[in-house]
């Protein structure tokens, strides 16, 4: 986890994904990137009709002023948390910082720029209705090749301490479990949890904990019912309330289409986690 991506503008999401996203550089002596991508506004005219050259200076000007506020926020967080900026093809020990900003389209650059990087950071949109947030994320889950940590509001003190995996027998969970191995030996707990219900053929909680052991992790298993909740909801509460601060979930186990039509698991997951969610394909 030495190098980390977290797309940045002016909110309190992106905030709470880059003060989770500098938790796991200090532990890592890893390097933060945040970029910003502004838009050069598109007008489209109909015939005979001429749009001000200046108006569209002006909302050009807008889009840079945004990517100031942008910056200035980053800087803030970055300098309140001593974190030096550093050019991140600079070996050096310790956290450090970096950031990017130019013309683009968000969810683009992420996905193909992302590829560079151990790992992505996001904040959490808290209604989940920003069709931007929505293809910035799927461009991390599914151009990116890399994990994705999906940050919740709350930034939490540690993260990583106590893993819960949310086993479902998946191909998609096997590869997220393969790229978070370091937070698994690192951790002083690992829980493989299991919901009734949601799991599909596979290998049993049982048989990944005992492997876990092998690979010299000493990994525990539980298993809940979710009631009145979805399979997602469940994994969630469980999570926490088994006192887990890092919940590893594959992401979209179903087909992509059938979940992005009818949700499922991880779009519950991405919609209400209050924990930090790693998240692969």
């Amino acid at each position: 986890m030495r190098t980390i991506l977290v797309p940045f503008c002016d909110d309190d999401r992106a905030e709470a994904a880059l003060r989770t996203a500098l938790l796991i550089a200090k532990r890592y002596d890893g390097h933060v990137e945040g970029p910003h991508a502004w838009r050069t506004p598109q007008i489209i005219a109909g015939e005979g009709v001429v749009f001000p050259s200046e108006s569209l200076a002006r909302l050009t000007d807008e889009s840079k002023q945004f990517a100031a506020s942008a910056h200035q926020r980053f800087d803030g967080v970055v300098k309140g948390d001593n974190v030096p900026y550093r050019d991140i093809g600079t070996a050096a020990d310790g956290v450090s910082c970096s950031w990017r900003e130019g013309e683009g389209v968000e969810s683009e650059i992420v996905g193909d720029y992302g590829r560079l990087f151990n790992l992505l950071v996001m904040g959490r949109n808290e209604l989940g209705t920003s069709v931007d947030w929505k293809a910035t994320l799927e461009a991390a889950l599914f151009e990116s090749g890399r994990p994705v940590i999906l940050a919740p509001d709350k930034v939490p003190d540690a993260i990583g301490r106590h893993v819960v995996i949310a086993w479902n027998g998946a191909t998609e969970t096997a590869r997220t479990i393969a790229v978070a191995m370091d937070y698994l030996r690192d951790a002083e707990k690992v829980t493989v949890m299991t919901i009734e219900g949601g799991f599909v053929p596979g290998p049993s909680a049982e048989d990944v904990a005992k492997h876990l052991t092998r690979a010299g992790i000493d990994a525990s298993t539980m298993t809940a019912a979710p009631g009145r909740r979805s399979i997602g909801e469940a994994m969630v509460d469980e999570a926490a309330q088994a006192g887990g601060d890092l919940l590893l979930k594959g992401a979209f186990t179903n087909s992509r289409l059938r979940q992005m039509i009818f949700g499922g698991a991880t779009r519950d997951i991405i919609a209400s986690s209050r924990l930090p969610v790693l998240m692969a394909r």
